[in-house]
């Protein structure tokens, strides 16, 4: 989904940001709603990386390819029932689905609307985000990396605009979500996800989702080494 962090150099930023921001509003758009007609024929008609040096991402795409080009029209109705079944389940208790909600991973008793709730609405306000018409909590995964989208989209606008200082921003803020939020909860979230998901396509949505941040964790910890480091080599 992203640049190998030793590639960073030697990539336009302004294209991988766009990059950056179009793999995560596809997953976000995954993890939003259910699969319908249209998102299914446009999956089908992606041309997704035979190996990008990430092994998890790897996985995640192979699981996907391998769900699409075996699907007909009735997978739609396939994929919603297991949409339900991975992410919904049967509302018992906290461990019934892979509920996609910070919150359930990173409070004490798997409970909605804790804390992290709180954080990432704070972090929303502070950059001048809404989540629309939406009705999810804010720590849902699918507002969590559509947050990502956003700076990413925002980034590729200021280095565009020759706005070092505000892409810079923007990076430092990415990172810091990521590592405050994402990388905490996404890999409890796909081990949840293996167990519950039935079908290929949500065990590779997993797979690709953790591939994902992880890479992009390592691509934006470098970029913002590289601005440390560069003054010293002024």
């Amino acid at each position: 989904m992203t640049a190998p962090p030793e590639a960073v150099e030697e990539v336009d930023l302004v294209e991988l940001m766009n990059k950056r921001a179009q793999g995560y509003g596809m997953l976000a758009r995954l993890f939003r709603e259910e699969v319908d007609m249209a998102t299914l024929r446009e999956l089908q008609g992606m041309r997704f990386p035979q190996a990008t040096g990430n092994a998890t991402v790897d996985e995640g795409y192979h699981q996907l390819f391998d769900y699409l080009k075996r699907a007909w029209d009735d997978s739609v109705t396939e994929l919603a029932i297991d949409y339900v079944s991975t992410f919904i389940g049967h509302g018992v208790n906290g461990y019934s689905a892979a509920y996609p909600y910070e919150s359930v991973y990173t409070s004490e008793r798997r409970l909605l609307m804790q804390e992290a709730r709180a954080e990432v609405l704070a972090t929303l306000r502070e950059n001048e985000l809404k989540r629309g018409d939406w009705n999810e909590a804010e720590d849902h995964i699918a507002l969590e990396l559509e947050f990502m989208q956003r700076m990413a989209l925002r980034c590729a606008e200021a280095l565009a605009d020759n706005a070092e200082d505000e892409a810079i921003a923007y990076v430092r803020t990415s990172y810091d979500f990521l590592e405050n939020h994402l990388i905490n909860w996404v890999p409890m979230l796909v081990t949840d996800m293996r167990l519950h998901a039935r079908t290929l396509f949500y065990q590779g949505l997993g797979q690709l989702t953790l591939g994902t941040i992880q890479e992009d964790e390592a691509v934006l910890r470098e970029l913002l080494d590289s601005v440390v480091e560069e003054p010293a080599a002024a």
